[in-house]
């Protein structure tokens, strides 16, 4: 039996107090640049639980789930061509729901070697920039907004 990835994710822009962004490469597509990203493992996985866990595999922080940001967005997004094989025949779309971390500037960050080759710090701008995907952009061009509403 296959297991299919379900159509439901996390993004979590990692960031610290001064503004800087956690960007992490992809390893099955070079030069693709984003923030931590991962799918439910069940359906009844609680978001920030997904958030939590996908947090410590591709990056080795490890934190509570109650640290982590829900800023109550949710972008649907169709799943490009060459990762459909990973969900059930017919799904096309996947409904990304957004997070932030904040972490100290020294945190140590370990990330999957199968999953990502390198890693960066870089302003939010220029964070922003990097990201292949839109809706990562969007959201780091977003924290400034963010981190004033939800971070004293």
């Amino acid at each position: 039996m296959t297991s299919f990835k379900i159509p439901e994710s996390v993004l979590v822009v990692i960031h610290t107090p001064e503004r800087d962004v956690l960007l992490i490469e992809r390893a099955d597509y070079p030069g693709f640049w984003q923030s931590v990203t991962g799918s439910k493992d069940s359906v009844l996985e609680d978001l920030r639980c997904t958030a939590q866990r996908e947090v410590l595999e591709e990056t080795g922080i490890s934190v509570s789930s109650d640290q982590f940001v829900d800023w109550t967005v949710a972008n649907i997004y169709e799943i490009y061509p060459t990762w459909r094989s990973r969900y059930a025949p017919g799904i096309t779309h996947n409904t990304e729901h957004v997070f932030s971390l904040c972490v100290p500037d020294n945190i140590s960050v370990t990330i999957s070697p199968r999953e990502h080759t390198a890693y960066q710090w870089l302003p939010y701008l220029a964070a922003a920039d990097q990201c292949f995907s839109p809706s990562n952009a969007e959201a780091i061009l977003l924290l400034p907004h963010v981190m004033s509403r939800f971070i004293a």
